[in-house]
């Protein structure tokens, strides 16, 4: 999959466990973990908007085009 999911490593650099980011955007730990793992199709603009929050990122901080060419 040409887009990678960093969001473990900004969890690990905020040393915020997934449990209360989820809470914190208020979506499921489930959807977190799907989202982690780069088994969703998309994300809603509003929820990677309070990851940022959360996280105080940007969303190429989470996000990452690898081209495998």
């Amino acid at each position: 999959m040409p887009i990678v999911v960093n969001l473990d490593v900004m969890l690990a650099k905020r040393k915020m466990r997934g449990k209360d980011l989820a809470e914190a955007v208020g979506i499921t730990e489930q959807n977190l973990s799907l989202l982690r793992t780069g088994k969703v199709k998309g994300v809603r603009f509003s929820t990677l908007e309070r990851i940022c929050q959360e996280l105080d990122c940007q969303p190429g901080d989470i996000f990452e085009y690898v081209n495998h060419e």
